[in-house]
């Protein structure tokens, strides 16, 4: 097996533990305060983006933990100035299980600035 040759060519890494980790370990109950003291490190790393947006996050927020989704995104992107902020957009399940037009909810995400 030969060696492979590095081109310039960069692979960008998405982190979705502000979405992902905690919607399995603890049914997306992580809140917005939990979740701030590590974001300014993250945005150091040099990820291609974090996805902290999407799924189950937009209902949990607002039926479990009392929280304004929309804030926690802005709150999110201060503290990550450097990096992309993603959403994980699959139909339905992209705000709360209910089929909404795509076109307007994508205009939502970019209005808040989720890249």
């Amino acid at each position: 097996m030969g060696v492979i040759p590095m081109t310039d060519k960069m692979i960008g890494i998405t982190e979705t533990v502000l979405r992902d980790a905690h919607q399995s370990l603890m049914a997306t109950r992580m809140s917005t305060n939990d979740m701030l003291p590590i974001i300014e490190k993250m945005d150091k790393v040099g990820y291609f983006s974090l996805e902290c947006w999407g799924g189950a996050t937009f209902d949990a927020a607002i039926r479990f933990l009392n929280e304004d989704p929309w804030d926690r995104l802005r709150q999110v992107q201060m503290r990550a100035p450097n990096t992309n902020l993603c959403p994980y957009f699959a139909g339905q399940i992209s705000v709360n299980y209910t089929s909404y037009f795509t076109r307007n909810l994508v205009k939502l995400q970019r209005y808040s600035k989720i890249d």
